[in-house]
């Protein structure tokens, strides 16, 4: 089988595939059955989090990365131990060639069956199986559920990996290293922690690619395997640095793991961000870019570097070289943002370091380092050798607590909880089958199943009409009528439904009088009825959304991808891959072909195909998405004229005329190389479009401008006012001027310097500061302060003329302190700092403090 994505669809506890397994995890649950019961495959696996994936280690360590494959082979409920074992022993001797005489197998403590196969099924020295606990030997998915004893084949390297006497297997010595785990799913852990058999039994395995290579190649370091060569000395020549495997060649290692991790979560549909995995990405981005500045790469580099990843796994992992130019563009985009970010983290760095050594202390706290580690991506190495720079040194230990109650907080939001109802699913043995494409009013038999947090009723129906949400369109909305014994028992009004396994779940609320143990678990019989109102129009909406791409490819370029979408009856929202915003001008043309392709009135027609046909025939596919071998495939156009070929399990119209109209109602910036296009189809379409033009004519009888171009006396009359707006500001300009000039001199004297303090009247903190740049000017030598309620807040601004700021004079603790009598806080620049605050009563204090308060940092 192909490699899932590494960004999970539908398991809710993942934020990235870390696993062989996370494809398969509905099978060893029971939620569904597989295609084939033995399977083979090489998986796309991400880990950023966990004991043996800090990611600090990535680039320190040969091999550790945050992106690596998982090459594995499953058995559900087929073959078992005796096969297992054998077929791994006779691939890494025989297919590998690795000698007999250096493999060790360790089995669990009590799993006598696999140590007698280990030395009855193959020739492997009997001393070098070797028996271990739990903590080593034994797997579960989670707390209860699926779990069983595993096997697994270790290497002895020889002496000059470890030369020490002790080291051995499961001692964490690089001489003793893990190839191949085997997992035997035999148990069924509950609650009270008893295990009982599984039905069926199962196998997993896995087994690393890069370490597999390095071990094959005689290498130190999966770094010196040619999966990463051709990125490592690309770096170096773009760097003009050495690759060397010491220290020296850290920046190289990292660089070349990352944008191995970014480029492929990138191609499944990921992108850099604030939250969940996007907010990962976007961290390992900047760790990349840190360790390029190491190099001295101080512009952007990392995108230059994809075609040469192309070059190594394009031919294994198409996606990568289809989204090839995506891929750049959105690491372009991240890393330019990230440089502006940077410069930000080191003015933080600066004031970091600036309130150390006002407290005297020698030492940067480690809650401030990580909150730069976290905030702004910098690598507790980088901070530690900014801080030697300044004569400082980092609390390690303080800095180490806080990254563990982050890992503590991910490990927490990420434990695998299996869902009851997927369990009630399994014993009861009901599947559901979707029969909306072509009914929407059936009867039917359902199985109340319980009620939600929400208090609606929760059933499965063998048949239903119903939409389940997925692909980005809503559920089906619509009313049930339960019947008992063919005579109407109550009514009921579906909110929403969802897949469940094999099941559909549907979400109802209950018209009429009927309590839970009326319902639940009991079976009935009953007439489902889909709201054509909502669906028809769902129906329109996602059949634009394949015109639409069809229109962005067309008009963009062919780099466009779909990255996500809303469809539903009242609009569609349509995110896309591309690296600049649509002038106004594509925006109308891509609106006016998606019109062309309805008023062409084309067919729309489903059919049942199988994946490899569908990819042969230019099929498009979702990121990320995975298939089964059979697919539908939705083509709009006749007579192999085809304007789309989507894989989709939606629902469409019939023909692209019945949506009427399109019309693009907004389009926006999602994140970096993803935009959004939201538009309406249909009746909405037309009422968007009669509103619009309402306001054209309202926006011409405003204008008094019947039978003249309303936009050209628009522009006059804001052109005019532009220029009233100017002169406007050189008046105020003026009279601040005039009054600062007065204020000034009236400065009470501190030494040889002056000092104004005084409330003013300003509108918006940018007059504050003009004020303050005023007052600045005319006081010759000395410090102003400027208070005034802006909004109903307090602001103040605090000003230090240039000769004082020469002297050391900073405006910056002078308004933080004063910032404080405002219950707010302030910042800037030592010529000029401003505070804002919530206590509009600390005017007074400010000005009757402010003399105290600059005595002392004139000092």
């Amino acid at each position: 089988m192909p490699s899932g994505s590494v960004v999970p669809q539908d398991d809710p506890t993942l934020l990235f595939t870390n696993a062989g397994m996370n494809q398969f995890k509905p099978y060893f649950l029971g939620r569904q059955k597989p295609e084939h019961t033995r399977v083979a495959d090489t998986q796309k696996c991400i880990r950023v989090s966990g004991k043996h994936n800090d990611l600090e280690e990535v680039g320190p360590s040969p091999y550790h990365h945050t992106f690596f494959e998982m090459l594995g082979n499953w058995s559900f409920g087929d073959y078992f131990k005796r096969e297992a074992i054998t077929w791994a022993w006779e691939l890494m001797t025989r297919g590998y060639g690795l000698p007999k005489e250096k493999l060790y197998a360790s089995v669990y403590e009590t799993d006598d069956e696999a140590e007698k196969l280990w030395k009855s099924e193959t020739d492997i020295n009997p001393s070098h199986v070797l028996r271990f606990g739990k903590k080593d030997n034994f797997w579960s998915m989670g707390d209860t559920g699926p779990c069983g004893p595993c096997s697994e084949l270790h290497i002895d390297r020889g002496p000059e990996f470890d030369s020490d006497p002790k080291a051995f297997v499961n001692t964490g010595s690089p001489r003793y290293i893990e190839l191949w785990n085997l997992v035997f799913m035999q148990y069924d852990a509950q609650k009270d922690g008893t295990l009982l058999d599984l039905p069926a039994k199962h196998v997993d395995t896995g087994a690393g690619l890069e370490r597999i290579t390095t071990v094959m190649n005689g290498l130190r370091s999966n770094y010196d395997t040619d999966l990463f060569q051709p990125i490592i000395q690309a770096i170096a020549e773009m760097s003009g640095k050495r690759y060397t495997d010491d220290g020296e060649g850290i920046p190289h290692r990292v660089i070349a793991d990352h944008l191995r991790c970014l480029s492929f979560a990138i191609a499944d549909g990921a992108m850099p961000g604030n939250e969940g995995r996007g907010y990962v990405l976007r961290r390992i981005l900047r760790r990349a870019a840190r360790f390029g500045r190491k190099l001295d790469m101080h512009e952007p580099f990392f995108y230059k570097l994809v075609p040469v990843l192309v070059d190594v796994m394009g031919a294994t992992f198409p996606e990568v070289k289809e989204r090839h130019v995506h891929i750049s563009r959105v690491l372009q985009a991240e890393e330019e943002h990230f440089g502006r970010t940077l410069d930000r983290g080191l003015e933080r760095f600066a004031e970091v370091v600036a309130a150390v050594r006002t407290a005297k202390s020698t030492t940067v706290p480690g809650e401030e380092a990580f909150r730069l580690y976290d905030t702004f991506g910098f690598p507790l190495d980088l901070m530690q050798l900014m801080a030697r720079e300044e004569g400082l040194s980092i609390d390690d230990a303080a800095f180490q607590a806080e990254m563990d109650k982050q890992k503590e907080r991910a490990r927490a939001a990420g434990a695998f909880k299996e869902s009851e109802f997927a369990r009630t699913l399994e014993y009861a043995g009901w599947k559901s089958m979707f029969v909306g494409y072509d009914h929407l009013d059936i009867t039917s038999q359902i199985r109340f199943e319980g009620v939600s947090r929400d208090k609606q009723f929760e059933f499965v129906a063998k048949e239903t009409p119903f939409y389940a949400e997925a692909g980005g369109q809503v559920s089906d909305v619509g009313t049930i009528e339960v019947l008992n014994n063919q005579q109407p028992l109550l009514s009921l009004e579906v909110i929403s439904v969802r897949k469940v396994g094999e099941g559909i779940l549907h979400a109802a609320n209950i018209i009429g009088k009927a309590t839970h143990s009326d319902l639940v678990n009991h079976e009935f019989g009953a007439h489902l009825v889909v709201s054509p109102s909502h669906r028809i129009p769902t129906q329109y909406n996602h059949t634009a959304t394949h015109l639409l791409q069809a229109a962005l490819r067309e008009i963009l370029g062919e780099h466009v991808h779909q990255a996500g979408s809303y469809v539903g009856p009242d609009l569609m929202r349509f995110d896309y891959t591309h690296y600049q915003k649509p002038t106004a001008e594509e925006l109308a043309q891509i609106e006016k072909r998606v019109n062309d392709f309805i008023r062409m009135n084309l067919p729309v027609t489903p059919r049942t195909t199988t994946l490899k046909e569908a990819q042969a025939a230019g099929a498009m596919a979702l990121f990320g998405e995975k298939y089964g071998e059979e697919v539908r495939l939705i083509e709009i156009g006749e007579n192999e004229n085809y304007i789309s070929r989507e894989l989709c399990g939606g629902t469409h119209t019939k023909r692209t005329g019945d949506m009427g109209l399109f019309v693009i109602k907004a389009e926006t910036s999602v994140a970096a190389g993803v935009r959004r296009i939201e538009s309406l189809t249909g009746e909405r379409a037309l009422e968007e479009f009669q509103r619009r033009r309402e306001q054209v004519d309202e926006l011409t009888q405003i204008l008094v401008s019947e039978g003249s171009d309303p936009l050209e006396k628009l522009r006059k009359i804001l052109d005019e006012k532009k220029k009233t707006d100017k002169e406007l500001e050189q008046l105020r300009g003026q009279a601040a001027g005039s009054a600062m000039k007065d204020l000034a001199a009236q400065a009470i004297t501190i030494g040889k310097s002056k000092l104004v303090a005084a409330e003013v009247t300003a509108q918006t903190m940018d007059q504050l500061k003009e004020m303050g740049d005023a007052l600045r000017e005319s006081l010759g030598s000395g410090v102003g302060v400027l208070a005034a309620a802006i909004d109903g807040k307090p602001s103040l601004v605090v000003v230090v003329t240039p000769d004082l700021v020469k002297a050391g004079v900073d405006a910056v603790p002078i308004v933080k302190e004063l910032g404080k009598r405002l219950q707010g806080g302030g910042g800037g620049k030592p010529h000029m700092a401003t505070a804002g605050g919530r206590n509009l009563e600390g005017i007074k204090d400010v000005l009757a403090e402010s003399e105290t308060v600059v005595i002392k940092y004139l000092q």
